[in-house]
């Protein structure tokens, strides 16, 4: 079993944000396993391996120059899993800004080797579904 640290989860989530900012995704290699799992909510069969997670990549995102903030507090780490909340603002939707947990479970060498999003809607957009 991989034991991380806070140091290490801080420098993964910089990694991931300048990713998704980063065009292609080549990257991806450098933060997840070739077998990761990656699940963008719990109600969601995650995709499965670096081609499906490159596919959903770009699927999801407006493009490397998408408009966007991005913070996060690390809540708790333990042995191999952390636990993020991440806070999120699209530029070109102020009025919906998102807050996630982020569940991240890591493989020995660093990388993540399951990731589950917990994402949460604003207020008053209870509707809204992106686990399709």
């Amino acid at each position: 079993m991989a034991v991380v640290r806070r140091d290490h989860v801080a420098r993964w989530l910089e990694g991931y944000e300048e990713a998704w900012r980063t065009p292609g995704t080549d990257r991806l290699a450098e933060l997840f396993t070739p077998e990761v799992t990656y699940a963008s909510s719990p109600w969601v069969e995650p995709v499965r391996g670096l081609d499906e997670l490159a596919l959903f990549w770009d699927a999801e995102r407006d493009g490397p120059d998408e408009a966007f903030s991005m913070s996060s507090e690390i809540v708790a780490v333990d042995a191999d899993t952390a636990v993020v909340r991440v806070w999120v603002g699209y530029d070109n939707d102020p009025d919906t800004p998102w807050r996630d947990l982020w569940v991240l479970r890591f493989a020995s060498g660093g990388r993540c080797a399951a990731f589950e999003e917990w994402p949460f809607a604003p207020e008053g957009d209870e509707d809204r579904d992106d686990a399709d």
